[in-house]
């Protein structure tokens, strides 16, 4: 079946109204281009940008789609407030026509591509914008800062995902990066897998649930251990999660057990062998009658960590720098480039495809782009084909980009947890090597036509 989205209005999510603009979230050569074509009569012409990959990240074999929930926010919040105008003028970016220009400017085209959480591969058109030059080449710079950022995290989130093998999982990175990545990173994180977040700010804005105990401090501040697992339990419920790895493991294991009684929720481990100690953990809860604590542990994974903890009696999984870093690969290298353009100014002048040819194979293909992904016999992905022109009757229905922006209004919102279960629905699609954690290359091929 096609592609599809459920509509929702932006209250609905809960989003906060008085968004500033994202205008200058841009490099400003998008100016100078923009001042160039308007004086040279060809920014009206109509334009396809396209959003692609040349290859994924090494090693990687499927790409996953995040952010584009905050790219449709960042196009409507696209606008030349007085201050911007102001800013323009002072430092000399552009010309007082180009201002004026400016001042009136809202994206009135459309926009096309993957549902966030769709699984992608080289060469997919993962958005693709279209209107005049003028107002999509401004927009190339945010679209592809928030799609690289968001799909390296959910990238790295899914494999992590995958390796959990349906252990929860929590997203710890808060510390470990910007204050405004990390709230971006914790709704990647969620879509790509992540059951939860530490991130308060990332709760309140996307509704992620949120989870958080204590810390190694809150142990040192008390005159004993005892005196800690206490305070926590007096003020959190026999239910809590219990750090215990400060001073002695097994003694902090029989003090927390002795206090919350086995109604106790959990431990969390945050050091030393995990694996050897989680076995001990367990086999220690168990003797004491606390069959139902759960263990979580935490120390700096990544999706190699987690694997390798696949026979231990572990629960839960807390990740942070590994996982707001991407795992290795922080950008997927997207880029945002021209494939066709009209012959003229003219509203009814056809489109041409246009392409770079450039030595170093930083090349493109030029024609407005369809994609679809073809099944094999058991419902598995096999190809992800892309084409030019008239779609294949037999891949009608596989279609996979969707429209986003229609004459500048967005129509696509969702709640995040739809891309969340999009997402495992497309990973379970692909091929079981897809989930292997050894080098490989894309899962499947990518096929012009």
């Amino acid at each position: 079946m096609c592609a599809s989205i459920t509509v929702m209005n932006t209250a609905d999510l809960g989003l906060p109204v008085d968004v500033p603009s994202t205008a200058l979230f841009t490099d400003q050569y998008e100016f100078t281009m923009l001042q160039a074509a308007l004086k040279a009569g060809t920014a009206e012409r109509r334009s396809v940008f396209e959003v692609f990959t040349r290859r994924l990240p090494e090693g990687r074999r499927y790409g996953v789609v995040a952010g584009t929930g905050r790219v449709l926010d960042a196009v409507e919040n696209f606008r030349f407030d007085p201050g911007v105008l102001s800013f323009l003028r002072e430092q000399r970016i552009v010309d007082e026509p180009t201002l004026e220009w400016l001042a009136r400017y809202r994206f009135s085209g459309d926009i096309w591509g993957y549902p966030e959480g769709e699984v992608y591969f080289p060469g997919s058109p993962i958005v693709r914008v279209e209107g005049t030059f003028a107002e999509c080449v401004l927009l190339e710079t945010v679209i592809l800062s928030i799609l690289n950022h968001d799909s390296a995290i959910a990238a790295a989130a899914s494999r992590m995902s995958a390796a959990a093998g349906g252990r929860r999982l929590i997203e710890m990175g808060a510390r470990r990066t910007h204050e405004l990545s990390a709230v971006a990173a914790a709704r990647a994180a969620y879509v790509g897998g992540f059951d939860s977040t530490s991130d308060l700010a990332a709760g309140f804005r996307y509704a992620i649930p949120t989870v958080g105990t204590s810390a190694h401090a809150f142990t040192l501040l008390h005159d004993s251990e005892r005196g800690a697992f206490q305070a926590q339990v007096d003020s959190l419920g026999r239910g809590t999660t219990l750090l215990v790895d400060t001073y002695d493991v097994a003694e902090a294991v029989r003090t927390a057990v002795d206090i919350a009684g086995p109604e106790l929720g959990a431990v969390r481990i945050d050091s030393g062998d995990l694996l050897l100690v989680a076995h001990r953990v367990r086999q220690q809860l168990d003797e004491l009658g606390a069959v139902n604590t759960k263990i979580v542990v935490t120390s700096d994974l990544d999706e190699y960590a987690i694997a390798s903890l696949a026979a231990a009696p572990v629960d839960a999984y807390g990740v942070g720098t590994q996982l707001v870093t991407g795992s290795g690969h922080p950008t997927c290298a997207m880029v945002y480039k021209l494939v066709a353009r009209a012959r003229s100014a003219d509203a009814a002048a056809p489109l041409e495809p246009v392409a770079k040819k450039s030595l170093g194979g930083k090349t493109s293909v030029g024609g407005r782009k369809w994609a679809a992904r073809r099944l094999d016999a058991e419902g598995i992905a096999e190809a992800e084909v892309v084409g030019v022109g008239e779609v294949p009757a037999e891949l009608a229905e596989r279609q996979l980009l969707v429209e986003l922006v229609k004459g500048g209004d967005v129509v696509a919102r969702e709640p995040l947890d739809a891309a969340r279960a999009r997402h495992a629905a497309a990973r379970e699609g692909l091929p079981m090597s897809a989930l292997q954690l050894s080098r490989g290359e894309a899962v499947i091929p990518t096929e012009y036509v």
